[in-house]
């Protein structure tokens, strides 16, 4: 595991731009990532579907410094206002970063960024955003460095990203990538995500996910904070083992299309991650009561149906349903009618599996 690659050369060219864009998506683990050492280094690895329709837009605008009191000189826009509540993790971020990306000492910044998701909706916009802003950087260094390979340039970016916001890494490519070293994953790396190297059966392509905005409000437990609950964790030993196995029986599920092994390895690691929550100390609990009641009538339908939809969870109250597209239909009828009760003002997102983060 090193990072002196993206040290990087010298430039040899001159910047001439003044703005750069991307969008980015979120992701939804499949294997979760729970627990974490040094910086942003995962103590097991993950893999997870990249979303197509919930995104991050940014736009990176940048100008020389005049002024130079502070370290970095950045400005936050969200939907239109500034927001300098989100500048002090912008400077972390930075602080992280400029030995990689050295110029960005040199350069007043202004992030221009919106979600196309609803705010406080529960899905993660630290990765589809820090993805978006790590990718509009190294637009900036690809254009100072044109010499530079379209694989160093991936790999790169979801470096960058990964110190930002860890699950983030996953956002730059689709629709599966794997964060984590594995040994039966060819090309992994803790340090960046890698697009899965294997082969994926056809019931896999555009696989729907409908998110179900239960609770919008901000979780009482932060996720940084649940990942430092891991270090003297009782069972984090036998979870970090536990996942390395799951995601070596995924490679065969991937290929094969077996949807009822799939379904439940994706439940089952979904329910363990929030174990872990149950089992820390101190514990937490950041399922709802109507959480589990929409787990309980995806179980219903299952069972009634033989469709093979299923959930999975994020570190909060949220579920994610899980589909064939060859299902749409049904599933999308069954959630309107049936688990939309359960969502807070009976929101949520049709979302499917996508490809990747995209320059504009």
């Amino acid at each position: 595991m090193t990072t002196t690659k993206f040290h990087p050369e010298s430039y040899t060219q001159a910047l001439n731009t003044q703005s750069v864009s991307y969008e980015s998506p979120s992701n939804i683990a499949l294997i979760k990532y729970w627990g974490k050492h040094g910086v942003q280094i995962p103590k097991n690895p993950s893999i997870s579907f990249t979303l197509n329709n919930c995104k991050t837009t940014t736009k990176l605008s940048f100008e020389k410094r005049t002024n130079f009191d502070e370290a970095y000189d950045l400005k936050v826009i969200l939907d239109g206002k500034h927001k300098p509540g989100f500048e002090p993790k912008i400077h972390q971020f930075f602080g992280r970063i400029d030995e990689y990306l050295p110029f960005i000492k040199e350069y007043r910044f202004t992030i221009d960024t919106t979600n196309s998701f609803p705010h406080s909706s529960g899905i993660a916009s630290s990765a589809s955003g820090l993805s978006a802003l790590a990718l509009c950087l190294m637009e900036m260094e690809r254009e100072m460095q044109p010499e530079m390979s379209l694989k160093h340039f991936n790999q790169k970016a979801s470096f960058i990203a990964r110190l930002g916001s860890g699950s983030g890494c996953r956002s730059l490519e689709g629709p599966l990538v794997v964060w984590g070293e594995h040994a039966d994953i060819e090309g992994s790396s803790d340090v960046y995500g890698v697009q899965y190297p294997y082969e994926v059966h056809s019931v896999f392509d555009h696989y729907q996910d409908t998110i179900l905005l239960v609770d919008k409000g901000e979780k009482p437990v932060s996720s940084t904070v649940g990942h430092n609950l891991m270090h003297n964790h009782a069972y984090s030993a036998s979870r970090f083992d536990q996942a390395v196995e799951n995601l070596a029986h995924l490679v065969p599920i991937l290929k094969e299309g077996n949807l009822d092994e799939f379904v439940s390895l994706v439940e089952s690691e979904a329910l363990t991650l929030h174990a872990m929550m149950l089992t820390s100390k101190p514990y937490f609990i950041l399922m709802k009561p109507n959480t589990l009641k929409i787990i309980d009538k995806i179980w219903e339908y299952r069972r009634d149906t033989s469709i093979p939809v299923c959930f999975t969870l994020d570190a909060g109250a949220n579920v994610h349903v899980l589909y064939p597209k060859k299902d749409k239909e049904a599933v999308q009828e069954f959630i309107k009618n049936d688990l939309s009760i359960y969502c807070q003002d009976n929101r949520y997102i049709f979302d499917n599996v996508g490809n990747g983060a995209i320059k504009l």
